[in-house]
């Protein structure tokens, strides 16, 4: 089956549009480079959160909810603080109380340019972070599915915070006319992580209770109830009688179902699902615990990274069809 790649003009927006062995993914460049849809027509999939009737407009003013949203930083910082190991930056808080955190910071919303971008001192995240960085995405589809990477460059003389992570949206039913109750996950979980009312970590982990195993043993269904934030670090599971560091989603009744690989960077899953009847859940990776810098913890228990000037840090993910 031939691949292509063409641009292509969804409801005014220039999207890139990418056909290889029955998937095809929209990426929009001006959203973040968000992945708005990514289709497998053969088994009827629909990876992502994706609606016919959406419009750019609507994605914009929620893009950590569509699509596959990378969010850097990612999740949230008490009181809007981020503390490094030569500075101290003030993000803005954009979580009301009684939460007043700083949440998902700002790569996922900004137009990016196709092989290249440049974040520079005009954006107005340098008034609170001024770290000069440049972040490269890049997405190859084929036969075996979407793969994805993206590599951070500190071009700052500054130490650069690293905490990476995707709000990814499986759409829910993932598998075309299928019912919502039929959907499994299977996460590769060690421990819990418990957070407090601001979902902030206490510091307190905990080992996996019976509701916790459901993700590991794969009989979580992941919608029609409230996840909230449920936070775990993450390790390897198998898949086909090979290692396999992700998880996967399957319909019970058709056994068709999304595979999501991710890199051993990413330390974490965070799950959530806007209450569980909105058409949608996220399994999030994330390469550092939330609040991360500001925790009395090792950075090797956290995650948390800075790049000295001019490092780079890459992280890769991967979706196919099971």
């Amino acid at each position: 089956m031939k691949s292509t790649v063409q641009i292509i003009n969804w409801k005014g927006m220039p999207c890139l549009q990418l056909s290889s062995g029955g998937y095809t993914a929209w990426i929009a460049p001006e959203i973040g480079s968000n992945v708005i849809r990514l289709f497998h027509e053969e088994k009827g999939l629909e990876f992502f959160r994706f609606r016919a009737d959406n419009t750019p407009e609507a994605i914009q003013q929620s893009a950590e909810v569509w699509g596959l949203p990378t969010l850097y930083l990612p999740n949230r910082f008490a009181d809007g603080v981020l503390k490094t190991s030569d500075a101290v930056y003030h993000l803005p808080v954009n979580e009301a109380a009684p939460y007043n955190n700083h949440i998902h910071g700002f790569l996922h919303k900004r137009k990016h340019r196709v092989m290249e971008l440049c974040a520079d001192e005009t954006d107005p995240f340098f008034a609170n972070m001024p770290i000069p960085f440049r972040a490269d995405f890049t997405f190859r589809l084929t036969a075996e599915g979407l793969f994805y990477s993206v590599t951070f460059t500190n071009c700052s003389d500054k130490q650069m915070p690293m905490s990476l992570a995707t709000h990814t949206t499986i759409n829910s039913p993932f598998v075309v006319g299928a019912a919502e109750a039929d959907s499994r996950i299977t996460v590769p979980i060690t421990e819990k992580w418990v957070l407090n009312e601001r979902c902030l970590p206490t510091c307190e982990i905990l080992p996996l209770s019976d509701y916790d195993l459901q993700y590991k043993n794969g009989t979580m269904c992941p919608v029609l109830k409230n996840i909230d934030n449920d936070m775990y670090t993450a390790t390897a599971q198998t898949l086909n009688g090979k290692p396999f560091y992700g998880l996967t989603a399957v319909d019970t009744k058709t056994g068709k179902g999304i595979g999501y690989e991710v890199s051993e960077n990413y330390r974490f899953w965070i799950l959530w699902n806007d209450k569980g009847h909105n058409g949608y859940f996220c399994p999030e990776p994330m390469t550092a615990m939330i609040d991360a810098p500001n925790l009395n913890l090792p950075k090797e228990q956290t995650g948390y990274q800075e790049l000295a000037p001019q490092e780079t840090f890459t992280a890769t993910q991967h979706f196919f069809a099971l």
